[in-house]
Parts: structure tokens; sequence; C-alpha cells
């Protein structure tokens, strides 16, 4: 098993190495390291190998620092969704305190990363796609609260990514398949705080039910902030 504490998929890439054999790298690095080598297909195991003997040997000696979770790829993915709804969100005419079901979704989510710290190699982000149906259903929940509750927009939840798509070589997927105007509920004051805690209280445990890198983990639920 490696003895670098992160992969080299840079270095790969500014030799020449296509989009997609680089990712594959960095997928296939972060299983072994977690699973390790015997779990991983031969033709797997072999594309390692030819990825490992076409790096240079590190010269210093010195191990890589450990990518940190906010830099891994399906932690940017949730983040650029966010960032793009909470503009989306300054634009809209709500009231202080209101905020988007969706992005609460995020957040939540994002925050349990930061608490649990997953592998979110490719175990991790193919499992990880079961959470699409988790968002549908709370974002439906939110679009029939009565009216005083929540106030109605809508939003093309596709948008942002084709936009980043026309300027870089993105493989990044929609949140939702759905293309056009989608349905955009955005909870009022009153009912934000209620709404954040019932998806802390279900996510919490899919999170670390789902996510394989989290099976042995024995890391306690992470407190209550106030919530904002």
């Amino acid at each position: 098993m490696s003895k670098e504490l992160t992969h080299r998929a840079d270095e790969l890439a500014s030799l020449g190495w296509s989009a997609e054999d680089v990712n594959r790298y960095a997928e296939l690095w972060d299983y072994r390291q977690r699973w390790g080598a015997m779990n991983l297909e031969r033709e797997d195991r072999l594309f390692l190998r030819k990825a490992e003997a076409a790096l240079p040997v590190l010269v210093t000696g010195k191990s890589a620092a450990k990518k940190n979770t906010k830099d891994k790829s399906y932690y940017r993915w949730l983040t650029f969704h966010l960032d793009a709804m909470t503009a989306f969100e300054a634009q809209m005419t709500i009231p202080d305190g209101a905020r988007g079901a969706w992005p609460i979704l995020l957040e939540e989510e994002l925050r349990l990363l930061d608490h649990y710290q997953p592998v979110l190699g490719l175990p991790d982000t193919l499992k990880a796609k079961a959470f699409d149906a988790f968002r549908e259903l709370m974002g439906e929940q939110a679009a029939a609260l009565p009216e005083g509750s929540m106030q109605m927009g809508s939003y093309d939840f596709q948008n942002a990514l084709l936009v980043l798509k026309e300027k870089e070589n993105s493989k990044w997927r929609h949140l939702r398949e759905q293309s056009g105007e989608q349905p955009y509920p955005v909870l009022l004051p009153g009912v934000v705080d209620t709404f954040r805690t019932d998806v802390r209280s279900q996510f919490t445990p899919l999170l670390r039910e789902t996510l394989p890198s989290l099976k042995d983990s024995d890391k306690p639920e992470p407190t209550e902030p106030t919530a904002g």
C-alpha cells in the first residue's frame, strides 16, 4: 500500500494524462487506501501500477499532506450547487432569515461531511447517489407546507452547471435531472429551524449507514450549534 498520504493526480495531469484517467487514478487510490489493493479488480490494480510508474520519484522523501475533505470533488460539487442557489436567493424578494429548502439540505450534508470526514472516494460517491431520493422527498415536503410557512419560487437546477461546463471540462452531474424551471420552496423564518432539525435527525443516520468509509466509525453525532 502506498506510504503517501494523498494521491498525486495533479502530477499525472501535468504529464498529459486525460482528465478521465486522472479521475480514475484518484478514485482508485482513495479506494485502495481504505479497503486495500486485494479488493480491487485486476484491471484496476494494473492501472494503478501503470499510473504510479509514470510518476516521478519524490526527491524529498516527505509524504504529501492529506487531502482535506473540502478539496474532494464530491464536497466541491455540493458547495458549487449551494453557492449557485445562495446567489439566486440574494436576487429574490424574501424576508430576512428565510432560506430555501434545497440549500438547507446541502448545508446539512456538508456539515455532516465536515464532522465525519469520510474518504469520499469512488465507493462513497457511488453510494451517495442514494441521497438524491432523500433530497427530493424533503423538497416535496417543504413545497407542501401551508401558505404562511413558505414562499414558492422557481429555479433552474441545471443552469449553473451548464454555464460552468461551457467554460471548463467538468464531470460534475446535475443536482436534479429535471431540466428547466422547477418549484423552489423558500421557508419563512419561523419554519427554517424546524425544517433544519428534521433534516438533521434523518440525514445523520442515513449518511452514516450509506457511506462505506463510515461503516466502522464510532464518532459521536455532531453537536447542535445555533441554527442559521
